[in-house]
């Protein structure tokens, strides 16, 4: 399971954008059943900015469904086609 850590760019909006595109990219390319994208917990402004980015139209045709850990609320696991 690949997985992005988002707490090293978390305070440039155009980073975070480009990060989240290349990676699940990546992970349609490679064939990856699932992935991670960590926003951490803090207080959640990431993980919206995040939860909003993957429910784009376009983004949404690169994956099944998103759902975030229940044991771990900082947490966003994505599965592929």
């Amino acid at each position: 399971m690949r997985s992005l850590d988002l707490h090293p760019i978390f305070r440039n909006n155009r980073d975070i954008e480009l990060a989240l595109r290349q990676f699940l990219f990546a992970c349609v390319q490679s064939g990856e059943p699932t992935a991670e994208i960590i926003p951490g917990k803090g207080s959640g402004q990431l993980k919206r900015r995040v939860l909003a980015f993957l429910d784009q139209k376009h983004i949404r045709r690169l994956y099944a469904r998103h759902e975030e850990d229940p044991r771990n609320p900082g947490r966003i696991v994505v599965h592929f086609r």
